[in-house]
């Protein structure tokens, strides 16, 4: 039999405490995915990164974190990673910063928030409205049918 790596272990066994609430573990891996890319882009621009670099290797940082969280947690999905999964997440993520421009452009243009609080406000709506149906519906779909 073959021998599990102790980060899968570890990955199957949230994903066995989270199954009643996936939703609630794709959103803590959005929240670590976003605190992985934020980190990523202060310590490559602290560096001397371009800021369009650190933010592209930020942002690709943090995505792969929320892949992970919700392959193998979120959907419990022990299949292999298949690049045509892997297209539709990266899909899903495109159309998920699209709306965040639109929503955040509203807000804090529109509605005079404060870029803080309409980040939150707006991340958490895209979140609900779109990003994790569409994960579940559409990227992992085999994992919860």
């Amino acid at each position: 039999m073959p021998k599990t790596s102790p980060a899968l272990a570890t990955l199957a066994t949230l994903a066995a405490r989270t199954a009643r609430a996936p939703w609630l573990a794709a959103a803590l891996g959005g929240i670590s995915g976003t605190v992985l890319d934020t980190l990523v882009l202060l310590a490559l621009i602290a560096a001397g990164a371009t800021i369009a670099s650190a933010a592209f290797v930020g942002a690709a940082a943090g995505a792969g974190v929320c892949f992970v969280v919700n392959k193998y947690v979120a959907f419990a999905d022990p299949s292999p990673v298949d690049p045509r999964q892997l297209a539709r997440f990266v899909g899903v993520a495109v159309v998920s910063a699209a709306l965040m421009a639109v929503a955040m452009h509203v807000a804090v243009v529109g509605l005079h928030l404060p870029a803080l609080l309409a980040k939150g406000a707006c991340a958490a709506a895209v979140f609900l409205a779109w990003s994790y149906p569409a994960q579940r519906r559409f990227v992992f779909a085999r994992a919860t049918a």
